[in-house]
């Protein structure tokens, strides 16, 4: 008989669902970016349009950075991945604050417009995607198409 593997060494050897979310996430956000950089335009100016544009920006590389750290964890161990996760999360965290304080003075930035896209972008995006990512083993990572659950 055989002792099952300690979960601080196992790996996971099937589909990258992680890169799959984050790929649908910034797909998604796609056609929503120009309504919000436009809404900062009108509001702001054209530096409410950059500074909203830098903020979706942000968060799509925030996503997609911590979709590739996950699934090239997950591939080493279980361990691994918990560490990432948390350490990633963290560190995600700083960046987006070390870009906040690089960009805070400068005369193109408008705070309000930018705080609010990248707040409002984050948790849009999210909820938006809870729609779509599958809570089965069946399909891990999205929904089949045409399986919308209402």
């Amino acid at each position: 008989m055989t002792s099952p593997a300690p979960a601080f060494v196992t790996r996971l050897d099937g589909p990258a669902v992680e890169q799959q979310v984050a790929s649908d996430m910034i797909r998604r956000a796609i056609p929503v970016a120009p309504v919000l950089i436009g809404l900062s335009a009108v509001v702001w100016g054209v530096d409410g349009a950059v500074s909203s544009a830098l903020a979706i920006g942000i968060v799509l590389v925030n996503f997609a950075f911590a979709a590739a750290l996950l699934a090239w964890s997950a591939r080493i161990s279980l361990a691994l991945m918990m560490g990432a996760a948390l350490g990633g999360y963290v560190v995600r965290l700083a960046l987006i604050t070390a870009t906040i304080f690089a960009v805070r003075n400068q005369p193109w930035i408008e705070m309000l417009p930018f705080g609010l896209t990248l707040i409002v972008t984050h948790l849009g995006l999210l909820f938006w995607e809870t729609r779509y990512v599958s809570a089965s083993l069946a399909f891990p990572g999205l929904k089949p198409k045409g399986r919308i659950d209402r």
